[in-house]
């Protein structure tokens, strides 16, 4: 302890108002240790310069401190901004792991905080949209979804599928029963026709390879629309951070799908499309409930199991339209014995029934103007039993039966491309037969792969047009270079290039 230096007393003390050590011996104020540096512009004092990396004491902050805090403060404000401040030690905890607790700082630091919560949220099974997060972290999906991808690997997790059911339950009961003014019961159907839909969309392929969340915001759309609950799509899209075109695209393809289900199985679909599906919605659901609800398995049984069964042998006969019985045997048709009067009989007995049905479809069909309506305002055309309005396993999903079978787009697509690329490669072949050959004529070729339009003037030459393209060029290009053809129509051009013509010396 110092000592006065007036009377070298060791009775020195702390002035409580002023802060300043005085000697209660001789009352002398000791020299000033508490002086505050006040920084200063040209109107005056602008406080008191607190120097960085100090906690207000003697003690300074290492720079492994300072950097460690400051990327907590970074966790805690994107957590902040998602309303997830109770995640903030899972989210610590996973970036400790990756980081080996050194954290980090600068842009990539953000996404990998935004990627930790995504997958932390992912876990937990609760609903994050990524574009949420990418808003918060202030990236794009694409740099969040790689980062994600190696927090996933590098982590060994494996994080549970997508539950588009669970979403649209989740946005149902969150965005939705918030409207206000909808009984439990409408809430219930809208759920139940809901989950029956998204997983008839998961059925016909609309779900695959696209972004589940307009897909969602389509069907809520669609059966809030159906049961009279008025709902916006932009604010429903805006909420969930979607593009509003794209769910609007999803929602016309449900609408083509449910005319598809119509026209293929309703007596009057012929007369259904996309304008009038919504009057035709109660029947078209109504089928597609009972059809889900019916057994797919067709038990296949021997003749010594089932006898000798003439009448299913001869309507399966007759359904066949001519073409031969897949569901009986050789073997089994021979075992039969049966006079001609007995299948003249039942034949009679088949155009009896079919008669009646016929004439059944004909009544439907008269009154099929008036049956919307009237079905319309009635609740019992949705009774909500079938196992599809449950959240079902895919293969499960996939072997309900509701009316409408569908190849993926993407393959439909794909065959399409191939398809036209044949057209291409054979018009390209004629072209260079017919130069090499001019005096040869082509079969097939009848210029019909170069249209030439000569306009005369008597001041211009004659222009020629020539419906060929890039592409037309491209493929006779691979054809001189010999190319085999099933290389060109997988539509690899950049990559055949590359190969065959630009490398063809090397």
């Amino acid at each position: 302890m110092s000592s006065c230096k007036n009377c070298n007393s060791k009775t020195l003390t702390v002035d409580s108002a002023t802060g300043n050590i005085e000697c209660t011996s001789c009352g002398v104020v000791q020299g000033i240790n508490n002086y505050d540096q006040v920084t200063f512009n040209r109107d005056g004092p602008t406080g008191i310069n607190v120097r960085l990396g100090t906690s207000g004491s003697r003690f300074d902050y290492s720079y492994r401190e300072t950097k460690v805090y400051l990327a907590q403060k970074i966790v805690s404000e994107i957590l902040c901004k998602l309303d997830l401040e109770n995640r903030v030690d899972e989210v610590n905890h996973m970036i400790k792991l990756i980081t080996e607790e050194e954290y980090g700082s600068g842009n990539w630091f953000n996404v990998l905080v935004g990627a930790c919560v995504y997958v932390v949220m992912r876990k937990a099974n609760k609903w994050m949209p990524l574009t949420s997060v990418c808003d918060s972290v202030g990236c794009d999906s694409y740099e969040l979804g790689r980062m994600v991808s190696r927090v996933v690997e590098h982590l060994e997790l494996t994080l549970p599928e997508f539950d588009m059911v669970g979403l649209f339950e989740r946005v149902v009961k969150e965005l939705v029963v918030e409207k206000g003014n909808i009984g439990k019961d409408k809430i219930g159907r809208i759920v139940k026709q809901g989950v029956f839909l998204v997983q008839c969309m998961i059925k016909w392929y609309v779900t695959t390879g696209r972004r589940p969340v307009p897909v969602v915001v389509a069907v809520i759309v669609f059966v809030c629309e159906v049961n009279d609950v008025e709902i916006s799509m932009e604010d429903l899209a805006s909420q969930l951070n979607v593009v509003v075109s794209t769910c609007k695209f999803r929602y016309k393809e449900l609408l083509k799908r449910l005319v598809d289900v119509a026209r293929e199985n309703l007596p009057w679909g012929n007369d259904v499309n996309v304008r009038n599906i919504m009057k035709n919605v109660p029947n078209v659901i109504q089928y597609m409930e009972v059809k889900s609800m019916c057994n797919r398995e067709k038990e296949e049984k021997s003749l010594e199991e089932i006898g000798v069964d003439l009448e299913m042998l001869v309507s399966d006969c007759l359904n066949q339209n001519g073409e031969d019985s897949t569901d009986w045997e050789i073997e089994d048709l021979e075992k039969l014995n049966v006079s001609s009067e007995c299948l003249s009989e039942i034949y009679l007995k088949y155009l009896d029934d079919y008669s009646n049905m016929k004439g059944k479809t004909d009544t439907m069909k008269d009154v099929r103007s008036k049956r919307s309506d009237i079905l319309v305002d009635m609740p019992e055309y949705w009774s909500g039993n079938s196992e599809l309005s449950k959240k079902l396993f895919l293969d499960q999903i996939l072997e309900k039966d509701v009316g409408l079978n569908v190849m993926p787009p993407s393959f439909i697509k794909g065959c399409l491309k191939t398809k036209r690329i044949k057209e291409k490669i054979k018009a390209a072949k004629m072209r260079i037969e017919k130069i090499r050959r001019p005096s040869t004529d082509v079969n097939g070729f009848d210029d019909e792969c170069v249209k030439v339009s000569v306009k005369s003037s008597k001041r211009k030459r004659k222009e020629k047009k020539v419906d060929i393209d890039w592409e037309d060029f491209v493929i006779e290009t691979l054809l001189l270079h010999q190319v085999k053809e099933e290389e060109i129509e997988k539509g690899y051009y950049n990559t055949l290039l590359d190969l065959h013509v630009f490398n063809s010396g090397t």
